[in-house]
């Protein structure tokens, strides 16, 4: 087995050794989760053992405990620091992030709206409960029918991405004999410290519309006797720690907010979301109490130069509601002694799901965590890398990690932080089907999401239908060659 190398180049200088590598690191992992006495890992009181007996892995596991809390908290937060200033706060849920019935109504029983952009995000939205004029409706090309559906239910508010978007709403509302209220999306020009691809106000991609033309777009919308303008919306990217790019960006919105409240009222400033949470042990997200303070007292002093009020604003986090709050159990299958010469040593732990319960690594270079969950293990820490099972030499679950050197085939091995944009980006690569998500809370554990079958797969194939002989493939007077 691989001696520990703490000096070992191939481990990024952000991943420190642990004294133990059973440690779980807080604000990684759910405030619930704890080793009992054997070691094994329980969340919400449920131990993994009995998960993987009675749903099998890989498994999602959500902390319905958890989602709550931090529902509670955000919004709490920004309730206070609007309230510092004289004005109010709304917080939507990202659905996103993760959307299902029974994760909307934690949520919204917890005083959040819900953000959804896509008409299966809506319909979940509904078939929840919540109701249509507490859901905001996102996108950069809805579709006739998203729209038809969202002014038929009365959805709260649509945040338009176009001009295109414009016409086409204002039809839709004027033929249905309703005044649509609408926000229109700005790119601040602020871009976050984040990947690219998750940074969303820069003006080179595909959300908003640049500062210079809103003005133009704002003057259309209130000419639309069908559509009711009530106010603006920017988002500046995803996993944002600090608050400077959201302060800046709020100066440049307030701004233009100033300007066009003196063609109509304006109540309301989304500025989107993306804080940020910890997905490895150094990361160190700003606390959501002081991002409130400092994204509202920004808005404030813009407000305080200019003379006027603070408008009602509101913010969409997703990923800081439920990220934290799950945990993804694996099995471990194989295991392998890599070495790299005078580079170093790195140990595989082959699991059984991969990229196709967890794209973020591959899509974006993500970071996450890992433990051994089963049992502690009792060898010295080891660098490792966890990688599925998916035929692709990118399907990299955990690139960094230090494991006990005894890790070995049949443990379970439980990666932290996958309640955000992991069942969310999942898919079936390679006929793999989705696994289940399911809720624990108070030693119970029921499931949310059922987990997709081989059968569910083979059901969607029209050519299961056809004859035997097509269905193998067979030909009359023909073998193998």
């Amino acid at each position: 087995m691989l001696p520990a190398s703490p000096d070992d180049a191939l481990a990024p200088d952000w991943l420190q050794e642990p004294a133990d590598p059973n440690d779980l690191a807080p604000g990684v992992w759910p405030a619930s989760a704890r080793r009992d006495a054997d070691g094994e890992l329980e969340l919400g009181g449920v131990g993994v053992a009995e998960l993987r007996a009675r749903f099998g892995t890989p498994l999602y596991v959500l902390d319905e405990a958890e989602v709550r809390a931090h529902a509670i908290r955000i919004r709490s937060a920004f309730d206070a620091a609007a309230a510092a200033h004289g004005t109010k706060a709304r917080v939507y849920y990202a659905g996103k992030a993760f959307l299902s019935t029974e994760v909307a109504r934690w949520v919204t029983q917890e005083g959040l709206r819900v953000d959804v952009c896509s008409r299966g995000e809506l319909e979940t939205a509904l078939a929840a409960g919540v109701k249509p004029s507490r859901i905001g409706f996102h996108g950069n090309n809805k579709s006739v029918s998203e729209l038809e559906r969202a002014v038929e239910v009365g959805v709260g508010t649509i945040i338009l991405d176009s001009a295109i978007e414009i016409e086409r709403l204002g039809a839709i509302a004027e033929r249905r004999g309703a005044v649509q209220r609408v926000l229109l999306r700005v790119n601040s020009g602020v871009h976050a410290e984040t990947h690219d691809f998750l940074a969303t106000a820069h003006e080179d991609q595909k959300f908003g519309t640049p500062l210079e033309a809103a003005p133009a777009l704002v003057e259309r919308i209130r000419e639309i006797p069908s559509l009711k303008l009530r106010g603006l919306h920017c988002h500046i990217g995803s996993q944002i720690f600090g608050s400077r790019g959201f302060a800046e960006s709020a100066s440049r919105m307030i701004e233009l907010h100033a300007a066009l409240r003196e063609g109509g009222e304006l109540p309301l400033l989304n500025l989107g979301g993306g804080f940020g949470i910890a997905y490895t042990s150094a990361d160190d997200p700003t606390p959501i109490e002081e991002l409130a303070d400092a994204i509202v007292d920004a808005v404030a002093r813009e407000c305080e130069v200019r003379g006027i009020p603070v408008p009602t604003l509101a913010f969409e986090p997703g990923r800081a509601v439920v990220g934290q709050a799950g945990v993804t159990v694996y099995e471990v299958g194989t295991t392998k002694e890599v070495s790299l010469g005078d580079r170093g040593e790195r140990l595989y732990v082959s699991v059984d799901g991969g990229m196709s319960d967890n794209a973020r690594p591959a899509l974006y270079g993500s970071q996450y965590s890992a433990r051994i969950a089963s049992r502690e293990g009792t060898g010295a820490p080891v660098l490792a890398r966890v990688v599925g099972s998916h035929c692709e030499s990118g399907d990299i679950v955990v690139d960094h990690e230090y494991l006990p050197s005894d890790v070995t085939p049949g443990d379970l091995l439980a990666v932290p932080a996958t309640g955000a944009y992991c069942y969310a980006l999942s898919s079936n690569y390679n006929h793999t089907p989705r696994p289940a998500v399911v809720a624990v809370r108070d030693g119970q554990a029921r499931v949310i999401v059922r987990g997709e079958t081989l059968a569910d797969l083979l059901s969607r194939d029209a050519g299961i239908a056809a004859s035997g002989a097509e269905r193998t493939g067979a030909r009359t007077g023909e073998g193998e060659a």
